[in-house]
């Protein structure tokens, strides 16, 4: 019998090549087979070029390789995609549907969907904001997201499509730089701190968001596709946060270990899609339903964070 393949789309991006990583580790017995339009910068292990608005060349991949299983995360983020936004939504949407074409008609077993905390607009409850909250967006990204939340709770109901999906609050991990999103900034302060002592911040100092470390949201992503079927009650995406904060408070983590670290704020057009998101996140359904439970607070990312980044970056 043929090797079991996990298919990742998006492979190249800031959660994906953490994530190709996390499964080699995690399935030897599989092959994880990392996907993006452009090649990598290293490849480490099986990697093919596809692109995801190429339907036949995803079918051709599903079948060649004895796809299983699929983690779609290619897509355009949300400052990147306020940008394009024509562009952000063939990619984002027809990217996706090949996808659950594809999977419903290979009978792939499982798919996962990253959506976002930029489902929410600023109509929704920006304190604990809860699970089936009003879904207004104002950015082509969180549109997209929760156009796609809906098809995937569709191709469940009617086709009985396995699909699994968590709605990522911002991310942040030293083993890439992010890829256009408006939580950029908690990635890049770690950065300039440790290489020049200084950063000019592109939100208000008091602009608090949810975030999460890389390591919970990669642990996250495998838990609830590992997790079993019965207990995935959600089909749109599920809540998941870990922590909130503000520029302000981070700032004055990285003071704690680099005292003479010193912060500016410039806000840009990204203020105003920060603004229109949640504070903070409740992810009960995530912790009930499977069990969820983060591991990192924004002391220990702090810590972690310059621990890992001051030997790779010169000063």
């Amino acid at each position: 019998m043929d090797v079991e393949t996990i298919l990742i789309t998006g492979a190249n991006g800031q959660i994906g090549s953490v994530l190709t990583t996390a499964l080699r580790s995690k399935f030897p017995d599989k092959t994880i087979l990392a996907t993006d339009i452009r090649e990598p910068a290293k490849a480490d292990g099986d990697f093919m070029l596809l692109d995801v608005l190429d339907r036949e060349a995803i079918r051709k991949a599903v079948a060649d390789k004895n796809v299983r299983q699929i983690y779609h995360l290619a897509a355009i983020l949300s400052a990147k995609g306020e940008e394009a936004p024509l562009r952000t939504w063939d990619i984002n949407m027809e990217g996706l549907f090949n996808i659950l074409e594809v999977a419903r008609e290979s009978h792939v077993e499982r798919v996962f969907f990253p959506s976002s905390i930029a489902v929410f607009g600023p109509e929704a409850q920006k304190q604990h904001t809860p699970q089936n909250e009003n879904l207004t967006p104002r950015t082509v990204y969180g549109i997209s997201k929760v156009a796609g939340e809906n098809w995937c709770q569709y191709y469940h109901d009617r086709y009985g499509l396995d699909v699994r999906s968590v709605r990522y609050p911002g991310i942040i991990g030293h083993q890439s730089l992010p890829g256009g999103g408006t939580t950029d900034y908690a990635v890049e302060i770690f950065h300039e701190a440790i290489k020049t002592g200084k950063y000019e911040c592109f939100l208000h100092a008091d602009t608090c968001l949810p975030m999460m470390f890389m390591d919970d949201a990669i642990r996250a992503t495998i838990e609830i596709m590992e997790a079993d079927i019965h207990d995935v009650k959600i089909h749109t995406s599920y809540n998941l946060a870990a922590m909130s904060f503000t520029p302000e408070q981070l700032a004055a983590e990285i003071k704690k270990i680099l005292p003479a670290f010193e912060i500016q704020y410039k806000a840009d057009h990204r203020e105003k899609i920060a603004r229109s998101w949640p504070e903070s996140i409740d992810d009960q359904d995530a912790r009930s339903d499977w069990g969820w439970q983060e591991e990192y607070d924004i002391e220990l990312l702090t810590e972690t964070m310059i621990r890992e980044l001051q030997p790779k970056i010169s000063v």
